[in-house]
């Protein structure tokens, strides 16, 4: 169905192909780019494969709350991949083409595995409020086969929001203008290019991804609110090591949705900060996640030893 549609909006379409103008055009600014951003997008492979090696190896990291973070590295992983190579390459291109099937891919893998991120903080969130709030109850409550449909129905959750979005997309006719002021295909952008009027499909575009960026947000933050209240009736310890893994997760959370709320919840209009705020929830936010999650974590931390320490020995040996 989706191949049709595409075939039948492609006669109205003049454009097969768009140009992306990335975040700079000077020769000598796109060089700190490519090195900048090589880095972090290396930076990025690294410390989340080191954190999805470390769950699956490990004895010690099989509670429901090391399954849901290996889901959100494996989400940051590729999120950060349907962007950063791409990126990467045109900093070294006069050339920046992309054609009209290879951005719809774009917009979908985007989409796609940055709701997947949504739908795991939330799950994250709720696996801590039950963990302090119900402890007697945390395993049947949080039992691996409940974790199981919690993980598959939010893939599942995200595979609609993104078909949505592709949807949209290829709704737009495209008779001319080609050139997106963008590093990566989006919605946004796009409907700066269409020859028609887009306000019904904008006012689409708000109500999905902004209401899905916007509502989860108040979501997780109260649910923090409520689990950070709960707090005062744990012991001294029980708040320190509570407090210390909640307020990593906080951090997660206003670093990643406060730019794509910025970016989501208005009207398609561009402004010049916006690819600075897209750089930041595209690249730094799966970089920082595994900083964050290990420097605070010290039973992450103490895994790693033993696998990378176990791993040395049998290297020698």
């Amino acid at each position: 169905t989706l191949v049709l549609f595409h075939e039948i909006m492609q006669l109205n379409n003049n454009v097969t192909e768009f140009i992306l103008l990335g975040l700079t055009q000077d020769p000598v600014r796109k060089k700190i780019v490519f090195g900048t951003f090589l880095l972090f997008y290396l930076g990025t492979l690294l410390g989340n494969f080191l954190i999805i090696t470390t769950i699956k190896t490990s004895r010690t990291l099989e509670s429901p709350m090391y399954f849901f973070l290996f889901h959100l590295s494996l989400s940051d992983t590729c999120f950060s991949t349907s962007v950063a190579p791409r990126m990467i390459v045109d900093a070294f291109l006069k050339n920046t083409t992309i054609s009209f099937n290879e951005c719809i891919v774009q917009v979908f893998s985007l989409h796609f595995f940055g709701c997947l991120e949504i739908f795991i903080l939330i799950l994250m969130a709720l696996d801590r409020y039950v963990a302090i709030c119900k402890p007697l109850h945390y395993m049947t409550i949080m039992s691996q086969r409940v974790c199981g449909m919690l993980v598959a129905v939010a893939w599942v959750g995200s595979c609609v929001h993104s078909l949505a979005q592709v949807f949209l997309a290829l709704s737009l006719p495209f008779c001319g203008p080609n050139v997106i002021d963008h590093y990566f295909c989006d919605l946004q952008p796009l409907l700066q290019l269409a020859c028609a009027d887009t306000y019904v499909i904008n006012l689409l575009l708000v109500s999905n991804s902004g209401t899905i960026c916007t509502v989860s947000f108040v979501m997780l933050m109260f649910s923090y609110v409520v689990i950070l209240r709960s707090l005062r009736n744990h012991s001294a310890e029980g708040r320190r090591k509570a407090l210390s893994t909640c307020v990593s997760h906080i951090i997660v959370v206003i670093l990643f949705f406060g730019p794509c709320i910025f970016i989501y919840t208005r009207p398609a209009t561009t402004y010049p900060l916006d690819k600075m705020i897209a750089v930041f929830y595209t690249l730094g936010t799966p970089l920082l996640n595994p900083l964050i999650y290990t420097l605070r974590n010290a039973e992450v931390k103490n895994a790693m030893r033993k696998f990378w320490s176990k791993k040395l020995v049998s290297d020698d040996k």
